[in-house]
């Protein structure tokens, strides 16, 4: 791999060389090691807590223990989330955990917009409690961390290892992406980590209360995520503003 520091604004499209993703981890522990090797405190991963999640911060721990993970804390999160979130600090002591919550609380956003924003514009709900926090999370970093895999969805597809973030004019680095749904669970098991308990009851993908529901009979690990519309993304890894 290359050692040169990557960032947005001297990006090239082929400028992380190939690696070896034939070992356990699919390249992943590879390009971790070599992302926080290379930016050092200057890498953030903004985690959702999913069982991807799990898996990066197993990974990340095993490289760099006091790594800055950051949760984007919507106030509309599932207990069984909030719970993990206390069993991983517990059993990765030394990571730097950090909850960043939105500008706005729930009431006052209720008061300036509607009291159910993310039913009549979710597009601008994801804005205000998500993307924007993250905005303000990586305005000092040069590269985060995003468990992204291709196999997630047709717009997940072309993602790379080293990516140029345009919403965020950062570098995204995405270990995960020749993981398929059931490598996640291969490793999970294997390495006995912890995950969201919400993934025993038909929960594939876990975001805020009001946008996520349980399936049934579906092999999609993105189902479940604003069912009866055609919203599939929250905006973080999309550059269409809300």
């Amino acid at each position: 791999m290359s050692e040169t520091k990557i960032t947005y604004e001297h990006f090239e499209p082929n400028a992380f060389e190939s690696i070896d993703i034939t070992d356990e981890t699919k390249g992943a522990r590879k390009v971790i090691a070599w992302a926080y090797e290379t930016y050092g405190d200057s890498i953030i991963y903004s985690c959702s807590f999913g069982a991807e999640g799990m898996i990066l911060i197993d990974l990340i721990y095993s490289v760099k223990k006091d790594a800055e993970i950051v949760f984007l804390d919507t106030d509309l999160h599932f207990q069984e989330t909030y719970d993990l979130i206390d069993r991983v600090k517990a059993r990765y002591p030394e990571l730097n955990i950090k909850l960043k919550k939105p500008d706005l609380t729930l009431e006052e956003q209720s008061e300036q917009f509607n009291p159910a924003l993310w039913k009549n514009n979710p597009n601008q709900c994801c804005y205000i409690r998500k993307i924007k926090p993250l905005e303000e999370v990586l305005s000092g970093a040069t590269a985060w961390v995003s468990g992204l895999r291709r196999a997630q969805s047709p717009s997940r597809q072309s993602t790379n290892f080293i990516n140029k973030d345009e919403r965020f004019k950062s570098v995204k680095v995405c270990p995960l992406i020749h993981w398929t749904w059931d490598d996640v669970w291969d490793y999970i098991q294997t390495h006995d980590l912890h995950y969201n308990e919400l993934h025993d009851h038909h929960y594939p993908s876990i975001g805020c209360i009001p946008c996520t529901a349980a399936v049934t009979d579906s092999g999609d690990s993105r189902a479940g995520r604003w069912t009866n519309s055609n919203k599939t993304e929250c905006g973080l890894h999309t550059i269409d503003k809300p």
